[in-house]
């Protein structure tokens, strides 16, 4: 019989393989007595997270197929997963080494149960919002934004289509300016997919808010609003989500007809999309494991009707040849959210080898990690999946797909969550969503950043002057490195964007009087005659010396003049919200 000893943050865990006992004791600090009752039993079912040693991927990827892993730390050699008293017992058996994760294990005691004076939120975890919470919060920006706002029903629930009065609807936020004319490139981004992952939803819900709520004070989200399309499908998987809200570890949807009447029942929705299906290893077929992928290729309703969606929004842009690009000047963003690991993940899953767009998906995916400080990588290269959602995003429709993996837990805390992931993923998905129109071309540019013009009105006719900084280098090299280049050419456009018809350029100068660095101070002096009354808006774009053309920034400019108020500087709520 083996016995495994563990200590971990002063928790000595002791297992015996039999697992006929568990026992947990808190060592007490030197010269300190050991405090009464510090011994007790735990449940020999578990379950805990451990971490398990591992050294050849291949082992990784079987036992993503065995046991619900929760992250693989491939530099490491560890994955982390919950695992039961039998599992453990398996395991150690077949001479995996294994270590209680004692800190993880700890806040699964805690799902479910309500902090003190807790009446919003998923219980024990006040900021994140729950189903109907995030239902009705988007319902209220729909309401209080109708020309940027519509919340769409798409679809039901695998439960709806079972029991109409107890599933749920299965909703999309889209965000856009329905005044201005179309047609426009669309980002589209899903979340909660896995319904355990408490962060995701709430970042998509935060996005939209911080979307609306910046729309007339933030230029780069005034042109973003104006001509992409945001499409937010909050709540992917809402039944699986409401288990998940109760305390368990739901990962999957609910579907009864596998692994029937159990907690461990449902398919999981990222390994049943509708491309490389079972294809290659990277999914399980056993009905009660966590990475099940369903009977048939995207037999889930909620996956048919996330497919449906995206296909609504996306025109069709690659061959059905695996090696077939999409075009360089594709279009479409869309993002598959999941936690926990840091990473931000890009196709192929299903296969070791590149995609044939694999040099653009790591310059978007190295540009989008800069936000973010996530470890920019091939989904294969984390692990084994076929069927997921990215895979599906490009191989069907040729559209930049990409995994985000917040976080370190499923369960992250909530300072850990305000603190280290909300704002720094909100600045990553905007910067997906501006490069919807070209993301195949554009991140490779230099990216314009910081534009400014006048503060106050300015007089029709009036010299003014904008700036803003033209920078190539902003990539998360921490996998291979992005090329960069010497900014060429800086340009200013005013109320016509560059992509359209009649924009026209204006020569901004390096504001050291030379363009020969990577990133650069631009300026120009715009002269104003002609300009109306009222917020104009003034797009700054720069081109590198490979021909690269980079996002834009955006600075209001405002013309003085008589308005609404009756003063001729204007207050600026009488201002056209455009």
């Amino acid at each position: 019989m083996h016995r495994i000893r563990i200590a971990v943050f002063g928790i000595t865990v002791c297992f015996w393989s039999s697992l006929t006992w568990i026992g947990i004791s808190a060592d007490p600090a030197p010269g300190e007595k050991q405090p009464p009752g510090a011994w007790r039993a735990v449940s020999q079912s578990g379950p805990w997270v451990a971490r398990i040693d591992f050294e050849a991927r291949e082992t990784a990827d079987a036992l993503y197929r065995r046991i619900d892993v929760w992250r693989i730390l491939h530099d490491q050699g560890i994955v982390e997963a919950l695992v039961s008293a039998d599992e453990y017992r398996q395991l150690v058996a077949e001479g995996f080494t294994l270590a209680l994760d004692e800190e993880k294990t700890r806040t699964l005691s805690r799902l479910g149960i309500p902090l003190e004076g807790q009446a919003e939120g998923i219980p024990g975890f006040p900021c994140y919002r729950t189903v109907e919470e995030t239902y009705t919060s988007a319902q209220a920006i729909a309401a209080a934004h109708p020309d940027l706002a519509t919340w769409i029903d798409v679809g039901d629930s695998w439960q709806k289509t079972q029991d109409s009065a107890s599933g749920w609807d299965i909703f999309v936020l889209k965000l856009t300016q329905s005044a201005v004319a179309g047609p426009k490139p669309a980002f589209f981004a899903s979340f909660a997919v896995h319904a355990r992952e408490y962060t995701t939803a709430e970042l998509g819900t935060r996005f939209a808010e911080f979307l609306v709520e910046s729309y007339d004070t933030d230029p780069d989200v005034h042109w973003l609003l104006d001509h992409h399309e945001v499409h937010l499908m909050l709540q992917s998987n809402p039944d699986g989500r409401k288990r998940a809200e109760t305390g368990l570890f739901w990962r999957k949807n609910v579907n009864n007809d596998y692994c029937s009447n159990t907690n461990d029942r449902g398919a999981d929705l990222n390994r049943n999309f509708d491309f490389q299906w079972d294809c290659c290893g990277g999914s399980s077929g056993n009905q009660c494991n966590s990475s099940y992928r369903g009977p048939v290729a995207a037999s889930e309703p909620e996956i048919q009707v996330l497919q449906d969606y995206v296909k609504s929004i996306f025109p069709d842009q690659r061959g059905p040849g695996l090696t077939e690009p999409a075009p360089d000047d594709a279009t479409g963003v869309a993002i598959d959210v999941h936690a926990s690991g840091r990473l931000l993940l890009w196709p192929w899953g299903f296969d070791a080898s590149p995609t044939p767009n694999g040099i653009a998906f790591a310059t978007l995916g190295r540009k989008l990690a800069f936000f973010n400080d996530h470890f920019p990588l091939q989904i294969r290269d984390f692990t084994n999946a076929d069927g997921d959602s990215a895979d599906y995003f490009y191989g069907e429709l040729g559209v930049a797909g990409f995994g985000y993996e917040l976080g370190t837990q499923f369960f992250e805390d909530c300072d850990d969550f305000e603190t280290d992931i909300l704002q720094v993923n909100i600045d990553s998905l905007l910067y997906a969503a501006k490069v919807a129109r070209t993301p195949y071309l554009t991140p490779a540019g230099p990216e314009a950043i910081g534009a400014t013009a006048p503060a106050g009105p300015v007089a029709e006719g009036d010299l003014v002057l904008v700036t803003a900084t033209l920078d190539d280098t902003r990539f998360n090299n921490s996998n291979g490195s992005e090329p960069t280049q010497t900014i060429a050419v800086a340009e200013a456009f005013v109320d016509v964007p560059p992509w359209e018809a009649g924009a026209v350029p204006l020569a901004m100068a390096a504001s050291d009087g030379t363009f020969d660095e990577a990133a650069e101070a631009v300026e120009a002096t715009i002269d104003t005659a002609g300009l109306a009354a009222g917020r104009h808006i003034v797009f700054v774009r720069g081109i590198d010396s490979a021909g690269n053309e980079g996002v834009v920034a955006a600075a209001f400019l405002r013309i003085a003049g008589i308005f609404a108020d009756g003063f001729e500087t204007g207050d600026t709520s009488a201002w056209s919200g455009r």
